[in-house]
């Protein structure tokens, strides 16, 4: 008898949840074991479950599913992290693989995407969805690098809260760290972007698809 995939349901809407639960379930092969709504009980179910595979949204409530994804596998580096988003964004599948997850689909894929990635990241093979992976070729075809690249892990998740609309010590909670040190991040990102103020921030990062 085969045994099933152990699957690990992050997103913030319950009734999401559910459609993919019945969806996956659908496949006898797939069980879900577990749901989370947020990037700490996430973090929490993991460590309890040990799933084959964790499929994450980005957009979390406070951190994000790409935070999510780097202190899930620093605490369990044997984790399969498949990213299921509404962004289809290079800049967003990028940030999320090189932060260690298998596999980036968008919620646009048809659901046997959805269950060919997840196969696919449970026997540690990595996984795009076809929109997406055009999206990341049309991006790397560009001339020049993106500004973006120059940002490390910590400042593109401090900007992505921040054109959010989040206060500096909204963030240092979320985050974990202090006002002086998140206000220092905002500095040297600004900086990096050739940004004056929050407004040109936020224009910037709505330009390049940071936003919505």
């Amino acid at each position: 008898m085969t045994v099933p995939t152990r699957i690990l349901l992050v997103d913030d809407h319950a009734i999401v949840r559910e459609g993919y639960r019945r969806l996956l379930e659908g496949d006898s092969n797939i069980r879900v074991v577990g749901e989370a709504s947020d990037a700490s009980q996430a973090c929490q179910s993991a460590r309890a479950l040990n799933p084959d595979v964790v499929v994450m949204d980005i957009a979390l409530p406070g951190t994000s599913g790409i935070e999510a994804t780097r202190r899930m596998l620093k605490d369990q580096p044997q984790l399969h992290i498949l990213m299921f988003s509404m962004y289809d964004d290079a800049i967003y599948a990028s940030r999320a693989l090189e932060a260690g997850a298998r596999g980036y689909i968008s919620k646009a894929s048809a659901p046997e995407v959805l269950v060919q990635a997840i196969y696919a990241v449970s026997r540690g093979e990595s996984y795009v969805s076809p929109d997406v992976a055009a999206n990341m070729a049309r991006s790397a075809a560009r001339p020049g690098k993106s500004e973006l690249d120059g940002l490390s892990p910590r400042e593109f998740e401090v900007l992505r809260l921040l054109v959010q609309g989040e206060t500096v010590r909204s963030i240092g909670e979320k985050l974990g760290l202090s006002e002086k040190t998140i206000a220092n991040h905002q500095s040297t990102i600004r900086e990096k972007l050739g940004a004056r103020n929050s407004a040109q921030l936020a224009r910037f990062a709505a330009q390049i698809g940071l936003t919505r």
